[in-house]
């Protein structure tokens, strides 16, 4: 083999080796993005349930001591959003530490003010109320589906950064590294 087809052969092998590199950097571009938008996803959808859960203690269908504590737990829930907000920018820990716990709360008020009897016999008494009851297990559905989603977009960005290239080369820069996010989002049982 001679001197021209060495050369051309090392070109090739660099040049597809930089291919590789560019698509790597791309893709973990691209699954950052992912984390950002299901961040804000589920941001939304938290927004979205505390404002059905704030509609559900100002029905008058709950006795006032459960509408009290829902209409708490849904405030506290809408007040970490707006801190959150006012913060700006996407974290890397999702949605924090401290709204994670706020609606863990929300969810464990729910279960224990909509336990499946009370469900049952406000459904009996109240004509508006299967459809509010649609509203909550709807916007309490869409929370569990975003906080999946948003979790399964971390794995991804946390197994391609696993990678000894892309850590080798740098390839993530200074993005952090994003975490889960873990909190209770059961639905209550009467739901």
């Amino acid at each position: 083999m001679g001197l021209l087809a060495w050369t051309s052969v090392v070109i090739a092998v660099i040049a597809l080796l930089a291919w590789y590199l560019s698509y790597t950097a791309a893709r973990l571009d691209r699954l950052h993005t992912k984390v950002e938008g299901s961040v804000s996803s589920l941001d939304a959808q938290l927004v979205r349930r505390a404002e059905v859960v704030r509609e559900v203690a100002g029905s008058g269908a709950l006795d006032p001591a459960s509408a009290a504590l829902l209409a708490d737990a849904a405030s506290a829930s809408l007040e970490a959003a707006d801190v959150a907000t006012l913060g700006g920018g996407v974290r890397a820990d999702g949605i924090g530490a401290d709204r994670a716990q706020t609606e863990s709360t929300l969810t464990q008020v729910l279960c224990t003010t909509l336990s499946t009897d009370v469900v049952a016999e406000l459904r009996d008494e109240n004509d508006g109320w299967p459809e509010i009851v649609e509203h909550l297990r709807s916007a309490g559905q869409r929370v569990q589906i975003a906080r999946r989603f948003h979790n399964e977009a971390v794995r991804d960005v946390r197994r391609l950064r696993q990678r000894p290239q892309v850590r080798f080369l740098g390839l993530a820069g200074h993005t952090p590294l994003p975490i889960t996010v873990e909190f209770d989002d059961r639905l209550p049982d009467g739901l």
